[in-house]
């Protein structure tokens, strides 16, 4: 059973920066992709960047620029780097993983495409 658990969070000033951490386990398949969502008070659910297990990324378009998702090289832990970050990147932040498809995953930024989800770690950013 995959197990995510994310850390990282926190609150900073508009410009500042984070990294965000998900600590994963549990992978029965070699593919896999992994990625962060977002989720606002009375909004939906955001894909915000996706990396599957041939290091294929994908950015949403407010991501794009700012944000870059990586992995260590055990592939245990996913960050998400923040910078410059803006008072509407204020959300609860997910770490999501689909473990079979991998690279045949075709819509990285819908979380409907992920079976496992972690608890989520906040970050507020104040203008």
């Amino acid at each position: 059973q995959v197990q995510l658990v994310e850390s990282g969070g926190g609150s900073v000033q508009s410009g500042g920066s984070l990294r965000l951490l998900c600590a994963n386990s549990g992978f029965r398949y070699s593919g896999y992709t992994l990625a962060w969502f977002r989720q606002a008070p009375g909004k939906g659910r955001e894909g915000v960047a996706a990396i599957d297990n041939s290091g294929r990324t994908s950015y949403s378009d407010s991501a794009k620029g700012r944000f870059t998702i990586s992995q260590d090289n055990g592939g245990t832990t996913l960050y998400l780097q923040m910078n410059n970050l803006k008072p509407d990147d204020t959300a609860m932040y997910y770490c999501a993983a689909e473990n079979m498809w991998g690279t045949y995953l075709t819509d990285r930024l819908r979380a409907t495409s992920y079976d496992s989800w972690g608890q989520g770690t906040q970050v507020t950013v104040s203008s």
